[in-house]
């Protein structure tokens, strides 16, 4: 997914449409599917290969944004009688619809990853399967990898359980209108239970270290040929569901490396340097953090509804950029192993529909469960898949920083030759008259040059803005 979500209304033929075709060409971003990729993603949705357990008696739910239709993750939360909780978590069956080696696997394994842009998405799997026959959509029966873990009263995971099984999700949630029933106390039982097993893991997450960053989505609208931008900050219920994925991803990277074979998310410690660059955003956005305190709880403590938290949040998620895909098999255990924000070892399982790993971590997982030899064809692929994550996770990157800088260009095109108020957050070490300014409005992080005096590190100035045009040149600003 995305570091920064952004979603786009507008009318076809926008300034900003025009230059996000031109960026989908210049990328390389793969266009229509074949015809022979929809011709066999067509029979497959016709006839998936399905699983004989039968758990379509459980009252799944999913939790997306409301316009969503690849819906990759549902669950079921309940209470043990002897105490403690159980999830049921399921996951759509992807390997239920592409064989290997046929052109849906290899077209899959071409495009990698799901393609967010403001004005749509590219993706992975065709339609037919990723919005329709594979995905867990209300009221429809479909197969799925289903995860069974057994919490105790803490919220630690005592026993994992997964296999493939029927399922057939009962509602379609979105975020506000969970937090509305929880909140209000109208939600389900099951529902009533994602506040209790994800605060519970929020706070297992703080006392192993670990850090989860509610980096606020950003939305951008077009009003009659301008554009405004603004961010959505997380709600609570963002958090708890993303714990349940959390939850789920560290259980399969320890079942794979009990199993010896696997492939797993790792993510190595952080430079002093990245955190030096953190701590001179906290001061120039003057966000209190005392050298006795760690970033893990520094960024517990931000609030990302606060225009300085959501900047600062925004700055974290560059210690994230090595994140990187490690494979073992045979026995011989991956080093590193650890995934440094999780503090944990994990693994990309929970998304199959958007991201080509994950669909080999849960065969995987579904094999070590079982006792059983894992697939052939799962084992075989694993060598190469770092390297095509690599890939797709790099134009992935891609996509978002280039769409970021048009949208910016796109807000500011008009507004050439005016003066911003805006704090000074970085300033490159070898070029002192080069850095980066935070607009205090609108919500715009754009490169500074200045031509005769150093930037003042941590200071608010006036900006003056020289050039922006979205598709031609990026945002820069001059001191005014």
């Amino acid at each position: 997914m995305p570091r920064r979500h952004m979603h786009m209304a507008g009318a076809d033929g926008s300034v900003l449409r025009t230059a996000l075709d031109g960026l989908r060409t210049r990328l390389g971003v793969p266009g229509t599917f074949p015809a022979e990729v929809l011709a066999e993603a067509e029979r497959a949705a016709a006839a998936p290969r399905l699983p004989s357990e039968d758990l379509t008696g459980l009252p799944f739910f999913t939790i997306d944004p409301p316009a969503s239709v690849d819906l990759d993750q549902a669950m079921h939360l309940a209470k043990r009688p002897t105490g403690g909780y159980r999830v049921h978590y399921a996951i759509a069956d992807v390997a239920a619809f592409v064989s290997p080696g046929g052109a849906l696997d290899a077209e899959a394994h071409r495009r990698v990853t799901t393609l967010y842009f403001p004005d749509g998405k590219v993706p992975l799997h065709p339609p037919v399967l990723s919005e329709d026959a594979a995905s867990l959509l209300p009221d429809r029966t479909r197969p799925a990898l289903v995860w069974r873990m057994d919490l105790d009263p803490d919220g630690r995971v005592e026993t994992t359980d997964v296999r493939r099984a029927l399922v057939r999700s009962r509602a379609k949630l979105d975020y506000d209108g969970v937090q509305k029933a929880i909140d209000t106390g109208t939600a389900e039982p099951s529902l009533a239970l994602l506040k209790d097993i994800g605060t519970l893991r929020e706070a297992l997450e703080a006392e192993r270290g670990g850090v989860s960053l509610n980096v606020p989505e950003q939305e951008v609208v077009e009003h009659g040929g301008s554009y405004s931008l603004a961010y959505r900050a997380p709600l609570p219920a963002d958090g708890w569901n993303a714990q349940v994925s959390l939850m789920t991803g560290m259980a399969a990277a320890q079942l794979m490396l009990a199993s010896g074979t696997g492939i797993l998310r790792t993510l190595p410690a952080a430079p002093d340097g990245a955190v030096g660059r953190l701590r001179r955003a906290a001061k120039a956005l003057r966000i209190d953090w005392p050298h006795h305190v760690p970033y893990a709880a520094l960024v517990r403590s931000l609030d990302p509804r606060v225009p300085a938290h959501a900047a600062f949040l925004q700055e974290c998620t560059a210690l994230l950029r090595g994140a990187g895909y490690t494979v073992f098999t045979g026995g011989r255990l991956p080093d590193p192993a650890l995934h440094a924000a999780v503090a944990a070892p994990y693994a990309h399982c929970t998304a199959p529909l958007r991201r080509l790993a994950d669909r080999y971590a849960g065969e995987l997982c579904v094999a070590a469960v079982a006792g059983a030899e894992p697939p052939g064809w799962a084992v075989e692929a694993l060598e190469a898949l770092p390297h095509e994550m690599a890939e797709g996770t790099r134009l992935a990157n891609s996509v978002e920083r280039e769409c970021v800088d048009l949208v910016e260009a796109a807000l500011l095109k008009d507004r050439v030759g005016e003066t911003f108020e805006a704090t000074v957050i970085d300033v490159k070490e070898q070029e002192p008259k080069t850095g980066t300014v935070h607009l205090e409005e609108p919500a715009v992080v754009g490169r500074v040059v200045s031509r005769s005096e150093r930037l003042p590190l941590g200071e608010r100035i006036r900006v003056r803005l020289t050039q922006a045009d979205p598709g031609t040149a990026k945002i820069l600003f001059a001191p005014a």
